[in-house]
C-alpha cells in the first residue's frame, strides 16, 4: 500500500477520492493528535497502516494520499487527555468511526473492547481502558460518488397533493412472494416494479423511510436476543445502513440506494428520510466510544454544566448532540445537503425535532438549527417534517415550529382517536382536527398543510391493533410488558385481541373504515402508515422497535383485500377532489357570487350547528357541507378550482340516527358514495333529496355528493 502523503485540505470534511487520490479531513478540537488507520480488508483484526496526521487548519486534522481507490477502509485513532470529568474521553485504543463516512461496512460486534472504560471497574467509566477495539467496530469506506442519474428530476409534489406512506426498508419487502427472495429487506427490493407497481395503485405521493442512516443495535438488545429493528440509534449520517444493502458493503449499498431513488422519481414518487439527529447510538458515560465519543467528546454532545462526566439527555438514549455547536451545526447540514445533492432525496422527518431547537434548557422557536435550516437555499426547499416533542421538560411543541414545516400533529391522532371510541371529546375541536388544526397554525399564516395527519404510526399500535386492544402486550420485548406508551386512546370493541365473535369483528372492520375515512377526508396531509390498509397486526405490541422479525415485518399473503380495496377508493378520492386537500383556510364566510359558505356544519336534524352544541363533550354526530365551488385558491396557471360539493355525515354515537339533509339552497339532490357501515363505496349509490330524512347506522359515516343538474 502507498504510504506517500501530503499535506491535503481541511476541506471537505470526511474522505474524498477525486480520481487520483483521497484527501482525509476530520474535525477534532480538543485532540492533541490523530492517526489515520487503512485496513486492506473487513475481517483485519488490526489496520495495515497507521499513518500520523501532522497537517491541522482550523481544528481540523487532514492528509492527502496518492494512488487509493474507492472501497478504501479506514477508521481513526484519536490521542487526547482522558479526562471524563472535564468532558474528555480521549482514548487512542479505540478505533473510531469517521463522522462524515459515506458507507460504514459491517456492523458492531459487541465486545469490552468497544467501551473507553475499563468494563467491571469499580471506578466504572473514571477508569481506562487499554484493550484495542479494532476487530470489533465496522470500518469506514471511501466511495466513488459518481452514478448515472440519467435524466432524475424531484416529483415537487405539493404537499396539499401529497399522500405520505410510511415504511421500513426491510419490513416490507421480506415476506413479499412476487419480490426475488434473494433481493428480499433491501433497498433494491424496495425500488423493485412490484413495490413501485403497489405504491403506484395505492396512489401514495411520497414515501417516508423509517432511519436508514447506518444505525448500532444495541448491546442489550444482543443480550435478550433481539435487535434494533426500528434504527432510532444512528452513528453514520452519510452513509446508508449496510444491512439494507443486497449488493455488496464497499460502497455498494450507496450505489444501491440511488438506484432505488432513481425508480422512485421515475414513478413521481418522493423519498423522505426520517432522520435522528437528536442524539448518537453512543449512550451516556457508561456507553461505547464509537465515533463521536473518542474524536472530541465536549464538542459534540450537550453534558452537564456541573459536572461534564454526565449527558444532558432530552432523548431518553443517554446523550443529546449539541445543536447550539458550529461543527455540530455544520455536520448537521452537511449531512442533509448530502442526501438532497448526492442521494436526489426529497424531504424529511425529523425525529424529536423538539431536542434540535434547545438552545439552553428551554425549546427556543428561533434556535440556531431552524434559522440556519431557513435562510439556506437547498435545505429550505424540501420537505421538512417534525416529530414535534422531545422527553425533556417543555418538549411537546405541537403548533409552534416555524413556517414551511409541516408537524407530526399528535393532537390530531389522538381527537380521532377519541371521538371514534367514544370517549369525551368536544366536537369544537374535532371540527378543528377535520379543517386543518387553524388553532395550531393560522396565526402563525402557516397553511391547513403544516398539518401532517395521522391516526397511527410506527410507534405504538398499528390501525388493526387499535381496534382490536385495550392494553399493550409487549412481553416479547423482554421488559415484563413495561415498555410503550400504556395510554393508547384505543379500544377493542369488546373483547381483548383476536374473536370468533361475528358482530365484535364487523365492528372492528367498521372502526377501521372510519379512522381510514376520517384520515383522507380531512385538509392538511395525511400519513399512512404501512400495512394499515391491509389490516397489519402486531399481536398488540405497541413498542416493536426490537422486533426484527414477522411481528413486525407486512405479512403480504395475509393482506386484507377488502380493506386494501376501500382504502385505494379512499385515497383517490382524495386526489381526484381538490375539495378534500385545500390550500388555505375556510372561513364560513359566504363566497362572493355563490351566497353559500366554503363550509357550514349541521345537526341531525338538519338545522345548522348552534354555538352552543360546540362544547358538548356527548354529542358525536353531525353533518358537513363542503362547498366545492368555494375554494379560495386557484391552480398552477392562476385557474379557478371547481369541484363537486359533498356532505358528510359523521355519527359516532352507539345507535343508529336519522339524519335530516339540508335545505334545497345547500343542493337539490345528493348520491351516497361511501358508507362505511355497509362498506359501500361506489360513483353512484342511493339518492336523496333535500331536507329528506336518512338512517346513518351507528358508529359509521356517510358521504354524500351534490348531483349536478
Amino acid at each position: 500500500m502507498n504510504t506517500t502523503v501530503y499535506p491535503g485540505s481541511p476541506f471537505p470534511l470526511g474522505a474524498t477520492w477525486d480520481g487520483n487520490g483521497i484527501n482525509f479531513a476530520l474535525h477534532a478540537e480538543n485532540a492533541e493528535g490523530v492517526d489515520l488507520c487503512l485496513f486492506n480488508s473487513t475481517d483485519d483484526l488490526a489496520e495495515d497502516i497507521k499513518i500520523r496526521l501532522k497537517e491541522r487548519s482550523h481544528h481540523v486534522w487532514h492528509v492527502y494520499i496518492p494512488d487509493l481507490k474507492p472501497g478504501q477502509l479506514y477508521g481513526y485513532r484519536v490521542y487526547g487527555p482522558y479526562d471524563p470529568q472535564n468532558g474528555h474521553r480521549f482514548n487512542p485504543n479505540k478505533l473510531l468511526i469517521d463522522p462524515y463516512a459515506k458507507a460504514i461496512a459491517g456492523t458492531i460486534q459487541w465486545h469490552n473492547s468497544l467501551f473507553g472504560y475499563e468494563m467491571g471497574h469499580p471506578d466504572a467509566d473514571l477508569s481506562f481502558s487499554s484493550e484495542d477495539s479494532a476487530a470489533y467496530i465496522p470500518k469506514s469506506v471511501v466511495i466513488d460518488p459518481h452514478f448515472n442519474w440519467e435524466d432524475d428530476k424531484a416529483p415537487n409534489i405539493p404537499y396539499h397533493k401529497s399522500i405520505i406512506y410510511e415504511t421500513h426498508v426491510k419490513g416490507f419487502t421480506k415476506l413479499h412472494p412476487d419480490i426475488p427472495e434473494n433481493i428480499r429487506g433491501t433497498y433494491a427490493a424496495l425500488g423493485h416494479p412490484v413495490t413501485i407497481k403497489y405504491l403506484i395503485d395505492l396512489g401514495i405521493t411520497a414515501i417516508e423511510l423509517m432511519p436508514v442512516h447506518h444505525f448500532v443495535s444495541d448491546a442489550y438488545l444482543a443480550d435478550k436476543g433481539l435487535y434494533n429493528y426500528w434504527g432510532y440509534n444512528s452513528i453514520g449520517f452519510f452513509a446508508p445502513d449496510v444491512r439494507y444493502s443486497g449488493s455488496g458493503v464497499l460502497g455498494e449499498q450507496v450505489t444501491e440506494f440511488k438506484q432505488m431513488v432513481k425508480e422512485f422519481h421515475k414513478a413521481g414518487i418522493e423519498v423522505i428520510l426520517d432522520v435522528v439527529y437528536n442524539h448518537t447510538a453512543e449512550g451516556n458515560q457508561l456507553g461505547p466510544t464509537l465515533s463521536f465519543k473518542g474524536i472530541d467528546n465536549a464538542s459534540y454532545y450537550r453534558l452537564m454544566e456541573d459536572d461534564a462526566r454526565y449527558y444532558k439527555d432530552y432523548t431518553g438514549t443517554g446523550n443529546t448532540l449539541n445543536a447550539r455547536l458550529p461543527v455540530v451545526l455544520r455536520l448537521m447540514m452537511d449531512s442533509l445537503r448530502y442526501w438532497i445533492t448526492e442521494m436526489h432525496i426529497d424531504g424529511f422527518r425529523f425525529d424529536l425535532a423538539s431536542t434540535l431547537a434547545r438552545e439552553l434548557h428551554d425549546v427556543d422557536r428561533l434556535g440556531s438549527f431552524f434559522d440556519i435550516i431557513h435562510q439556506d437555499p437547498l435545505i429550505s426547499q424540501v420537505k421538512l417534517i417534525a416529530e414535534p416533542w422531545d422527553i425533556g421538560e417543555g418538549g411537546y411543541q405541537v403548533g409552534k415550529f416555524p413556517a414551511g414545516w409541516g408537524e407530526w400533529n399528535g393532537k390530531y391522532r389522538d381527537c380521532l382517536r377519541d371521538y371514534w371510541r367514544g370517549a369525551e371529546s368536544m366536537l369544537a375541536e374535532f371540527a378543528e382536527r377535520f379543517t386543518g388544526s387553524s388553532d395550531l397554525y393560522k396565526d402563525d399564516y402557516r397553511r391547513p398543510t403544516a398539518s401532517i395527519n395521522f391516526i397511527t404510526a410506527h410507534d405504538g399500535f398499528t390501525l388493526n391493533d387499535l381496534v382490536s386492544y385495550n392494553e399493550k402486550h409487549n412481553e416479547a420485548n423482554g421488559e415484563d410488558n413495561n415498555d410503550g406508551e400504556s395510554n393508547n386512546s384505543s379500544w377493542n370493541c369488546g373483547v381483548e385481541g383476536p374473536t370468533d365473535d361475528v358482530l365484535i369483528n364487523e365492528l372492528r372492520e367498521r372502526q377501521k373504515r372510519n379512522l381510514l375515512t376520517s384520515l383522507f377526508l380531512s385538509q392538511g396531509v395525511p400519513m399512512l402508515v404501512a400495512g394499515d390498509e391491509m389490516s397489519r397486526t402486531q399481536g398488540g405490541n405497541n413498542n416493536a422497535y426490537c422486533q426484527d422479525n414477522e411481528v413486525s415485518w407486512l405479512n403480504w399473503p395475509q393482506a386484507d383485500q377488502s380493506l386494501l380495496n376501500f382504502t385505494k377508493k379512499l385515497i383517490h378520492l382524495r386526489k381526484n377532489h381538490p375539495v378534500f386537500r385545500r390550500r388555505r383556510w375556510f372561513t364560513g364566510l359566504p363566497f362572493k357570487g355563490i351566497g353559500l359558505e366554503d363550509i357550514a356544519w349541521f345537526l341531525p336534524k338538519g338545522i345548522e350547528m348552534p354555538d352552543e352544541n360546540w362544547g358538548h363533550d356527548f354529542a358525536k354526530s353531525l353533518g358537513v357541507f363542503l362547498n366545492g365551488n368555494a375554494i379560495r385558491s386557484v391552480g398552477p396557471k392562476g385557474e379557478k378550482i371547481i369541484d363537486d360539493s359533498f356532505y358528510v355525515i359523521f355519527n359516532a354515537h352507539y345507535e343508529p340516527l336519522n339524519f335530516v339533509l339540508p335545505e334545497e339552497k345547500y343542493g337539490k339532490e345528493w348520491t351516497k358514495v361511501l358508507d362505511t357501515h355497509e362498506n359501500f363505496f361506489e360513483t353512484e349509490g342511493d339518492r336523496f333529496k333535500s331536507s329528506e330524512s336518512l338512517l346513518v347506522e351507528s358508529r359509521s359515516i356517510v358521504l354524500l355528493r351534490l348531483v349536478k343538474p
